[in-house]
């Protein structure tokens, strides 16, 4: 699908394609960022633009990004130009929509505000109704903007249950727009587990009918996320593994027989980083720069933190840490179990996050019964983060379920070796030291026991300084850059079935 522009000054020259892609999507970094969302918000629609015409036959990208006008957001982008109103309906009274216009990257950014993204003062909150209506009255809001500025899209992409609304909205509600004539649906899932739940009110409010027939089971009718999967033309997890993942009963939250209905649309693109914004070579926040091909001042940023924490400086002592947030689906139990049983094993641990109260009381309890060895940092801090990277020796990661995971690829290009569960994205980025290429320690089961045993082979290795630096070396030279995923993306919007030349 494409769209042709023509060139009137010289017959000879072909007409350039041009495709129109709408992301819409509720987390963009740096405007908003929660999790890996807002990471993927930010950077692959800028590395799409970036893709040579040549590399896609012609073709070239004009991406647009539409965001809810967080509350949040409001102080920051107080310059944020206005572009239209229009009313959204309703069974009652219709809503009014207020959007605005912005530049990132070179990329302009739609803010879509009214009464239901006004109501709550963060990105998220914790009333699931209120969620509800924020996400669907921006859901359908995306779709009048694009016919309010008559902007004739090739692809509308959306993300998780947030935006999924806005493919069954253009299914069922501008089903017989010409405006939305063959426009590909494409919908990432970063977390398939938040459905969008108690939305089914709220979804009828706005007109929105429940999905007919019974490829979906009733329950699952009127939740957003597997009604965007049920219209969307490809679904598209955010790695390879998790992809396959969801299609079995342990990861597809009850809906693995639809999806299986659904498997020769679903595809695994791993996310990638910025490999510019987290470069050991040039980072202006962390104390000793470094490269793989000079790894000796990195030695200089553990003790720094070791100082920092006032932890031991004995030198053959590893430094273990873990960046993220407190949950039961990262695995934290796991980690607070698994630690105590290696008592006998000499290391050090600095963790970094906050979340699950229980589990944050549980890292209190760890430091007390380690105060030599244990420092539990119970905040989100982006600045700590970038220094645990570049001086801890191997991170944590024993993730239940894990659609993609960067902290693994943050991890790898500053050195620091990853112990992680074999799922998902980890599993697609991280090849065990058993292979001879290895890049990491994975583990399989779900426990605090085969944790342990990973965590004791990566610390027998770290006993030969020789083969431990050369497994850093392999980690650091891994390309883990959007350059590669942004590009398979782009053939799907090109090749996939659907759209027209507009």
């Amino acid at each position: 699908m494409s769209a042709l522009s023509q060139n009137p000054s010289t017959e000879e020259t072909p007409p350039t394609r041009i495709l129109k892609v709408a992301f819409v999507l509720s987390e963009v970094d740096p405007l908003a960022k929660v999790g890996g969302l807002g990471d993927v918000g930010g950077a692959l629609p800028a590395a799409l633009a970036r893709i040579p015409p040549e590399q896609l036959g012609g073709a070239r990208l004009d991406i647009r990004l539409i965001l809810p006008f967080h509350v949040p957001l409001k102080e920051k982008l107080k310059t944020a130009k206005p572009v239209v109103s229009f009313q959204v309906p309703t069974t009652g009274r219709p809503v009014k929509a207020h959007v605005f216009e912005t530049i990132l990257d070179g990329l302009p950014v739609y803010l879509i505000d009214g009464a239901p993204v006004s109501k709550l003062p963060d990105i998220y909150g914790n009333d699931p109704l209120q969620m509800a209506e924020k996400f669907t009255f921006f859901s359908l809001a995306a779709l009048h903007l694009i016919k309010k500025i008559n902007w004739e899209i090739n692809v509308l992409h959306a993300h998780d249950w947030h935006s999924a609304l806005s493919l069954y909205g253009m299914e069922t509600l501008f089903q017989k727009d010409p405006a939305f004539r063959n426009v590909l649906k494409i919908l990432s899932i970063h977390n398939l587990p938040f459905l969008g739940e108690k939305s089914s009110q709220i979804l009828q409010q706005y007109l929105l009918p429940p999905a007919d027939g019974e490829i979906l089971s009733e329950w699952a009718r009127l939740l957003p996320l597997p009604l965007g999967m049920l219209v969307a033309d490809r679904i598209i997890a955010v790695s390879p593994t998790y992809a396959q993942e969801i299609l079995t009963p342990e990861f597809s939250s009850g809906l693995e027989e639809f999806l299986r209905t659904r498997s020769n649309h679903i595809t695994g693109i791993l996310n990638g980083i910025d490999i510019e914004r987290w470069n050991p070579a040039s980072d202006a926040l962390i104390p000793h720069l470094f490269s793989s091909d000079n790894l000796a001042p990195r030695s200089q940023n553990r003790q720094s933190l070791l100082e920092e924490f006032g932890l031991s400086r004995q030198v053959g002592i590893p430094l273990l840490t873990f960046i993220g947030r407190l949950d039961y689906q990262k695995g934290m139990d796991l980690l607070l179990k698994a630690l105590p049983r290696l008592a006998q094993h000499p290391w050090q641990f600095i963790l970094l996050g906050a979340g699950n109260p229980d589990l944050e009381q549980a890292c209190r309890v760890l430091e007390e019964r380690f105060p030599s060895r244990v420092r539990a940092v119970l905040r989100y801090d982006a600045q700590l983060a970038r220094r645990l990277y570049a001086g801890a020796d191997m991170l944590l990661m024993p993730s239940r379920y894990e659609p993609c995971g960067l902290a693994q690829m943050i991890a790898m290009r500053y050195g620091c070796i990853p112990i992680a569960r074999a799922t998902g994205g980890l599993k697609d980025t991280i090849q065990d030291t058993r292979l001879s290429a290895g890049t990491g320690f994975l583990f399989k089961k779900a426990s605090s026991a085969a944790l342990s045993a990973a965590m004791t082979a990566a610390l027998q290795y770290f006993k030969d300084q020789t083969a431990w630096e050369a497994l850093q070396y392999r980690c650091m030279k891994q390309d883990f850059s959007w350059e590669k995923s942004a590009l398979e993306y782009a053939k799907i919007y090109l090749n996939d079935k659907g759209g027209t030349e507009r």
